[in-house]
């Protein structure tokens, strides 16, 4: 081979061989890339480019067992008194652009896979859901009946819709859209209030605190029941669930605590002392969020900044009950600055 060809061989682009092979093989291949180096990949050609954004590799991923989760966060502005979507990049919160300021806090957000589906309250029949492989917005058919007040969380890929039917909050309804078929399931009227409480979901069932009480929802039995031992501890608005435990941070003494449903135990996580005496020494608020089978606190540091934070905890269930907590990252440099309070936290699967 003379000089010259092996010259003009060695400049060729590397995706010479890979765009020459049939596309599903092309999608294969560029499925097990992680998304990470997507944006590196789009700059090969516009061809690259519209395979990385679309629906065809995302669905390739799934199948493959090549998803990865990522970290959504709904940010109230004080400044702004706004709602906006922020996603976990680098060790900073970046907004998404291109959306509209999310739903007041009449409205309520629920991540199922790459979706967030948002439910808009404010006496209205609106939804829709931001798909998260392209940050785009589509709607969804109109609520059964309009409502506000409204929270949500999903089971088996339905999502129960709690609110209320009328201003007077008498009347209340919850509904069930199902995400598989995209449509809307008949509902029941004259549910527990649940106004502005914490929903999480734990083995199936739901939980939910109400002013000073506790309660399950079982979707199979369709009743609601009190759990008087949940009820002894305020995790109103605070809580999240990894592994089918709750967690909450106590304010009042200043720890991370766990209740366990299947032992109908409240407990508190051990071997967080730094990090706790961190946040004792001054922080505006501290909220923990399960994130890819791993908790992560954030908190916001007092001062003029009044940065986000974050650990990242791995968490282990030892002899007798006991929950230890393990911090595998902290970033106290701060991952944004500002007036912000964290609304609610998504992990969806890309």
């Amino acid at each position: 081979m003379s000089p010259s060809i092996r010259a003009e061989k060695n400049q060729s682009p590397p995706s010479f061989l890979i765009t020459s092979l049939p596309e599903d093989v092309v999608v294969d291949i560029l499925a097990r890339v992680p998304r990470r180096d997507y944006p590196r990949v789009s700059l090969v050609s516009k061809y690259f480019q519209s395979l990385v954004s679309s629906p065809e590799i995302y669905t390739r991923r799934s199948s493959l067992g090549c998803t990865e989760h990522c970290l959504y966060v709904i940010l109230y502005n004080w400044a702004n008194i706004v709602d906006r979507l922020y996603t976990l990049k680098n060790k900073g919160l970046v907004l998404i652009p291109g959306l509209l300021d999310m739903p007041p806090h009449d409205g309520s957000f629920v991540a199922v896979g790459s979706r967030i589906y948002v439910f808009c309250g404010m006496m209205t029949s609106s939804a829709f859901f931001i798909d998260c492989t392209s940050h785009n917005v589509q709607h969804l058919p109109r609520m059964p009946v309009p409502m506000f007040g409204i929270v949500a969380d999903v089971i088996g890929g339905r999502i129960y819709v709690f609110g209320f039917l009328d201003t007077d909050q008498k009347s209340k309804a919850m509904v069930v859209f199902d995400t598989e078929t995209q449509m809307w399931e008949d509902g029941m009227t004259n549910v527990m209030q649940i106004r502005n409480s914490c929903l999480v979901v734990i083995a199936g069932k739901m939980y939910a605190r109400e002013f000073q009480k506790s309660f399950v929802y079982d979707p199979k039995e369709s009743k609601w029941e009190m759990v008087e031992v949940l009820s002894l501890k305020f995790w109103n608005h605070k809580a999240c669930v990894v592994d089918d435990v709750l967690y909450f941070y106590d304010w009042s003494g200043k720890e991370l605590r766990a209740y366990d449903p299947e032992h109908k135990c409240w407990g508190m996580v051990k071997g967080l002392d730094d990090l706790l005496a961190k946040l004792r020494r001054g922080c505006w608020w501290a909220r923990p969020v399960s994130y890819a089978g791993k908790l992560v606190l954030f908190f916001r540091r007092q001062g003029t900044t009044g940065e986000i934070c974050y650990a990242k905890i791995s968490l282990e269930r030892r002899k007798g009950g006991q929950i230890w907590g393990k911090v595998d990252q902290l970033c106290d440099h701060g991952l944004i600055a500002g007036n912000f309070y964290l609304r609610k936290s998504l992990d969806v699967v890309l």
